[in-house]
């Protein structure tokens, strides 16, 4: 059983000469000014659930960009803090962007360009040129940032996601012996649609510049090795699941990422977490006997107003569980300059005023929308609190939310509704699976998924729970660092 001991085991075995490097545009830990306070905060999000422990057990250096109002005054002259400032267990250092820089890199061309071309949620991607440009020079500013960061050791190093397509180009031009790989923790697009893309030729080749590329599961390898011999003159190799270019080989290679099961169970069951569990059902407004909760960053990937549509068309066709089941849906705000995300919010607000006037009677309503921050205690309680978690993504390459649910289900009372869409569906086959557009049968599936039997629930619940246990955060990175060790 892979766990945060067994993880430092081979990286202090295997990676011991090694310098290891994690790179990322979010930052791990966030420094605030509260006051004339500094207060250090998590990122909540799925990369850093899934990556702080594992730098945690390796003691590397995570590169980021720096998001917080606070962080310039506790670095030091090297952009380095030690984090987490509890436990010291491994160094984060920051890149600052200006605001030119991160309108264009971040809002433009990652979320305005790459984004939308990855995922099926039929939103047109904005390819701007001046966006690209800024893209290119910020993927440089954290290439040199890691190149900042070579010593004896040789660096071992490991990109995270689509904002940073160029940089092992950028690393390997100076330092050609780094080693070098990305995980992309989106859906890759199909040939078809990457093809679309103006800068599709120099995204590829700064891709193809790493040792290794991992995606979240075999389609989206699939995706990828058919882009490359559609669009390049590459070789690729489909029993080897590789890609020869311009003499360097790269393995391409599926790994589905998990979280830390046996700390999202531990804390679940925690004291501070019971009480909040109990407290809950007087601090949500309306009164229930079935909460059905979605966690979501506002996104539109991610089918926010299908399953406030589905909700709708279950209480429509379902009158029997009028002022007995309340949907409370608590979304982060994100990306709030791109208009899109804007407009989003707009009709999320809209259409839920719309049906709690609807169905309204007394101090009941059916939907609750949290937009608010709120601390991990509460979060987590969320999850034990419910009887339902709605995960209804348009297309999503995993979806930890999902496997957080089951982690801390401690109780085996809630049932997971699963969008078909989401990476997490080929795993965990035990949930409740959903078409988000199709509203009718999403309605039909949440009547059907409070009507299961107690004993039929628990039996499901339980095999997934033993999935993530023995598929956790440990073992995904143990396996992908074990790949390029054999590089």
């Amino acid at each position: 059983m892979w766990d945060k001991n067994v993880l430092q085991d081979l990286m202090k075995e295997k990676l011991a000469k090694y310098k290891f490097i994690i790179v990322s545009n979010r930052q791990p830990y966030v420094f605030d000014y509260v006051g004339r306070k500094v207060k250090c905060t998590k990122t909540i999000g799925g990369l850093v659930t899934a990556m702080d422990p594992v730098m945690q057990a390796s003691e590397g250096v995570w590169v980021a960009a720096s998001s917080g109002d606070a962080d310039n005054s506790v670095i030091d002259k090297n952009n380095i803090v030690k984090v987490p400032p509890e436990k010291s267990a491994y160094s984060m250092k920051l890149i600052n962007l200006t605001k030119n820089e991160e309108q264009g890199y971040y809002y433009g061309y990652s979320n305005q360009a790459l984004w939308p071309l990855s995922h099926i949620a039929y939103r047109q991607p904005n390819f701007m040129h001046s966006d690209w440009e800024t893209y290119k020079n910020v993927n440089k500013r954290f290439a040199e940032s890691v190149l900042e960061l070579f010593d004896d050791k040789q660096p071992f190093i490991w990109l995270q996601d689509y904002h940073l397509t160029l940089c092992a180009k950028y690393i390997k031009e100076k330092k050609p012996e780094a080693v070098s790989s990305l995980f992309w923790h989106i859906p890759w697009p199909n040939p078809e649609v990457f093809r679309v893309c103006p800068q599709k030729t120099e995204i590829l080749e700064g891709l193809l510049a790493n040792d290794l590329l991992g995606f979240h599961i075999k389609y989206h390898c699939h995706n990828f090795l058919e882009t490359c011999e559609i669009e390049l003159e590459s070789k690729v190799d489909w029993e080897e699941s590789a890609v020869t270019y311009k003499g360097h080989k790269t393995l391409i290679k599926d790994f589905p990422i998990s979280v830390d099961f046996e700390s999202l169970s531990e804390m679940a069951g925690s004291a501070d977490v019971t009480k909040k569990v109990e407290d809950l059902s007087f601090e949500i407004d309306p009164p229930y006997e079935i909460l059905a909760l979605s966690i979501d960053r506002v996104d539109y990937t991610k089918g926010i107003i299908e399953k406030i549509r589905a909700v709708d068309k279950f209480l429509e066709k379902y009158p029997e569980y009028h002022k007995k089941f309340v949907f409370f849906q608590k979304g982060a705000l994100s990306r709030l300059h791109i208009k899109a995300y804007k407009e989003l919010i707009d009709e999320i607000q809209a259409l839920t005023e719309e049906i709690n006037w609807k169905y309204r009677s007394g101090n009941w309503y059916p939907i609750v929308l949290l937009n608010k921050k709120i601390d991990y205690t509460t979060h987590i309680a969320l999850y034990r609190a419910c009887d339902l978690c709605l995960v209804g993504s348009l297309h999503d390459g995993m979806n930890l939310v999902a496997k957080e649910f089951i982690s801390a289900n401690v109780d085996i009372k809630g049932i997971l509704m699963l969008s078909k869409f989401t990476g997490a569906a080929r795993e965990l086959k035990d949930a409740v699976l959903v078409n988000p557009y199709d509203t009718e049968g999403f309605a039909d599936a949440i009547k059907m998924a409070i009507e299961i039997p107690p004993n039929e629930k628990k039996e499901q619940i339980k095999r997934m729970r033993e999935h993530i246990q023995e598929n956790n955060i440990y073992k995904w990175a143990g396996k992908f660092i074990s790949t390029l060790i054999k590089i």
